[in-house]
């Protein structure tokens, strides 16, 4: 069913108001999802090149628990490890033939940790802990025929291939609903402008001293927009606190510079670090460049949303999209397939849209319930054009899976 209202949406860049906020690349929660695809993706690869297929799993209830740190100018370290709580079901074996799980785990931990936080010790610092058990979901009901229940029960222990239910028809897992719009407003566009820059490889080579646990907040009122950034300084490159109150500025007006080419035409008023004490000498100096590394902690889906964003005044749903099996979990393949036709459908009509697309557990994959399109304007879209390009987006979960497998698709 195609339900399209065309009042009470207007067009992005007529919102009066926007609040948005933007995880960065180091915040724990981003590092949470981040470290839960890493292992659905890395499971999944291996899956593919050993059986041609990938077994049922899910890691998207990981969670990142704290370490402590000591830091001092010019210095900074772990006296108590990171944990990384795995929490989720993977598949350990088709018929007689082992998955090495354990070692698929550790290993996508640590290289992701590497790459986030290179001055993270992850063969010290990093404690790995998992909980993965192979219960079915709900709905074995135990009658006097072991057949009739083999379809759940071997939902993680698969005799063969041919165990794997969507291997015959592929349905969605959930009751649940994945939502995306187009196009992104003013102050979207400005945090994901400000934090990409701040935490990109070039700038961080030639800013060795800034850390990627960056947190924006911007709130856009017509014209004025007022954004407060948090942005840690690493202890080692900081030798002292006038080298890092300099610093702070500096960024701040960098941060200024790019949102006056992020959001031209408005007037921007940014602060930075506002619970800084230098008096006290309380301020956001960091030994790895996040908070994970000071007793802060990141779970799966309470980051950005799948465009990497957290619109508060926006459309959005709780789903965590990190970390779910990419061939028939609704909670990810809706979220984007509904991004996806959400930014179709304003290239071809220019009208602001939000697109819902509604599953039923144990309905067709590429047939979604409801489709809810929510609209600019004053007429209602051409339903054949909305259909068509639905149609399109859901017969198309191949190259959606084929990016998250290459991680070419952002989760969060």
């Amino acid at each position: 069913m195609i339900t399209t209202v065309a009042t009470g949406l207007l067009a992005a860049e007529l919102m009066p108001v926007e609040l948005v906020e933007r995880k960065g690349a180091g915040h724990p929660d981003t590092l949470a999802d981040g470290v839960a695809e890493a292992i659905s993706r890395a499971y999944s690869r291996y899956c593919l090149d050993t059986f041609g297929a990938i077994l049922h799993h899910n890691t998207d209830k990981t969670a990142l628990l704290g370490g402590l740190a000591e830091v001092s100018f010019g210095s900074g370290k772990l006296v108590q490890p990171i944990t990384v709580l795995v929490n989720g079901r993977l598949t350990r074996a088709l018929g007689e033939q082992q998955v090495p799980v354990d070692d698929i785990v550790e290993g996508a931990v640590r290289e992701y940790f590497s790459a986030r936080l290179p001055l993270l010790d992850v063969e010290h610092d990093l404690v790995i802990r998992q909980r993965l058990t192979q219960a079915s979901s709900p709905g074995a009901v135990h009658g006097p025929s072991s057949e009739q229940v083999a379809g759940r029960t071997r939902w993680f222990a698969p005799r063969t291939l041919d165990d794997l239910a969507e291997r015959h028809r592929m349905f969605a897992n959930d009751t649940s609903a994945g939502v995306g719009y187009a196009p992104l407003g003013v102050a979207e566009h400005l945090a994901i402008a400000v934090e990409s820059h701040l935490s990109g490889e070039d700038f961080l080579l030639e800013h060795p001293h800034v850390g990627t646990d960056i947190k924006l907040m911007v709130a856009r009122t017509g014209q004025k927009i007022h954004l407060t950034a948090c942005v840690p300084q690493i202890a080692v490159h900081t030798p002292d606190l006038a080298t890092y109150l300099s610093r702070r500025e500096e960024l701040r007006e960098l941060i200024g510079t790019l949102a006056s080419v992020a959001a031209p035409g408005h007037d921007v008023l940014v602060a930075i670090n506002t619970r800084d004490d230098a008096q006290r000498c309380e301020l956001y100096l960091t030994a790895i460049g996040s908070s994970l590394e000071s007793g802060d902690e990141g779970v799966v889906g309470r980051g950005n949303r799948a465009n990497g964003l957290i619109s508060m005044l926006r459309p959005w749903s709780a789903e965590g999209v990190s970390g779910k099996n990419p061939v028939y979990h609704v909670g990810k393949l809706y979220n984007l397939a509904a991004q996806e036709a959400a930014n179709r459908l304003h290239a071809l009509t220019g009208a602001s849209l939000a697109v819902a697309l509604v599953s039923q557990s144990g309905r067709d994959l590429d047939d979604p319930w409801q489709v809810l399109v929510h609209h600019s304007g004053s007429q209602p879209l051409d339903r054949a054009l909305v259909e068509g390009v639905v149609g399109d987006v859901m017969a198309d979960f191949d190259t959606l899976r084929q990016g998250l497998l290459d991680n070419a698709l952002a989760t969060a």
